[in-house]
């Protein structure tokens, strides 16, 4: 490996965002043939849930030396390989593993461990499991202060978000990041989802089909759920408040259904900043990897001049109720963040096993966080305690009500 090379671990690695940064990775290896150059990226490490099959292509096709997995058959895996096995697999993987970088990409709150295990050591960590910060933003953000590692942002918002504070705080900075005075406030934007135009009572009663076909984005079934009910957007609104520094008060949300500006910045003299592109994830995902420089992409170029409209309207919190959990998330501290992730989560996978109407999601999140107790969080010990409790809650309320 030359000294130019960065050694990449990929968490995550056969969901949607770990694909398309293999995807990334090949396109860059590829320019710098080319050109007679090394490849920025070697993968060291790979880790999946629970598909051997993908995973195995995945080893073979980018010559990873060693890999995790939670569950699934490691037979599948090739010979020679170093297999990490078990629930734990993601953590021994970055712990045992040397990288340079690490893609958080493992969707919910599994990847807390493997992620925190990588600020630990001081590894930058390209973000795109959200629910670190959300859950345990509190133990992971000081601890990226102290070993210097940098948190860089993978979702399209907080990366835009991310590229219109360069234009404040310099384009080396990474977060964790302080608010710059200079800003009044950071708005991010959202596609509204496939029910922006649907009645309360559509919302309320919507099918896994219905919630599934998002009009813009193309994810994994737990996100793009959560896209849906704007809960994703509430997870990114805690998770810029961990990234950006800056509080609930000065943090909002726009529907904006054409998804070309990513989100924005406001100045305190009335400038507005934004970030405007196609919707691809390859291109934050290319952005992280490779900060604080820029390399061409395979992605189409926006075409301003074809553009007809931009919308943006605010978005209807009686319909979808996760945006103002959000800021109570924000402001309550401690382990708030973990019981809302976690209450969200367990009604995800009740709604998309057919058990609950989509509307019930909310409800049932919500009546989590108002019958729990936030409490102060000081190790992920902490955060994974709130986590089960939280899951417990729901659990039962969902078996109250099926069997009266």
């Amino acid at each position: 490996m030359t000294p130019t090379t960065r050694r990449l671990i990929v968490l995550g690695s056969t969901g949607s965002i770990g694909r398309q940064t293999l995807d990334v990775v090949s396109h860059l290896a590829a320019r710098a043939r080319a050109e007679g150059e090394p490849p920025p990226f070697e993968v060291v490490g790979l880790a999946a849930g629970r598909r051997a099959a993908d995973l195995a292509e995945q080893a073979a096709a980018h010559r990873v030396g060693h890999v995790a997995i939670c569950e699934g058959d490691s037979q599948a895996l090739p010979s020679g390989t170093t297999v990490f096995e078990g629930p734990d697999a993601a953590e021994k993987l970055v712990r045992e593993v040397d990288a340079d970088i690490v893609m958080a990409a493992v969707v919910g709150a599994a990847g807390l461990p493997a992620t925190l295990a990588a600020v630990d050591l001081g590894r930058d960590v390209a973000l795109a499991n959200k629910e670190t910060l959300v859950a345990a933003g509190a133990v992971v953000v000081p601890a990226a202060r102290r070993s210097g590692s940098r948190l860089l942002p993978v979702d399209s918002e907080h990366s835009a978000l991310w590229q219109c504070l360069h234009a404040i705080a310099g384009p080396d900075q990474a977060p964790p990041m302080s608010p710059s005075p200079q800003v009044a406030r950071l708005v991010l934007t959202a596609s509204g989802g496939p029910f922006r135009k649907a009645t309360a009572d559509e919302v309320y009663h919507a099918t896994p089909e219905q919630a599934l076909a998002h009009p813009t984005w193309n994810m994994g079934a737990k996100v793009t759920v959560d896209c849906a009910s704007l809960t994703n957007k509430a997870l990114e609104v805690i998770e810029a408040h961990w990234l950006f520094g800056f509080p609930s008060d000065r943090l909002d949300v726009l529907v904006h259904p054409q998804s070309i500006v990513h989100s924005f910045i406001e100045t305190i003299d009335g400038s507005v900043i934004a970030q405007l592109g196609v919707s691809d994830m390859r291109v934050p995902i290319q952005i992280a990897l490779t900060h604080p420089n820029r390399s061409p992409s395979t992605t189409p170029r926006l075409d301003l001049a074809a553009l007809a409209r931009l919308d943006f309207e605010p978005p209807d919190e009686q319909r979808f109720p996760a945006l103002s959990l959000a800021r109570w998330v924000i402001d309550e501290g401690g382990t708030a963040g973990a019981i809302f992730n976690a209450a969200n989560e367990v009604a995800v996978e009740a709604f998309l096993a057919g058990e609950i109407p989509f509307g019930r999601i909310g409800e049932l999140t919500r009546d989590a966080c108002e019958a729990a107790t936030p409490m102060p969080l000081s190790s992920l010990g902490d955060a994974l305690e709130a986590d089960r409790l939280a899951r417990e809650r729901v659990r039962r309320a969902m078996h109250a009500t099926s069997s009266r």
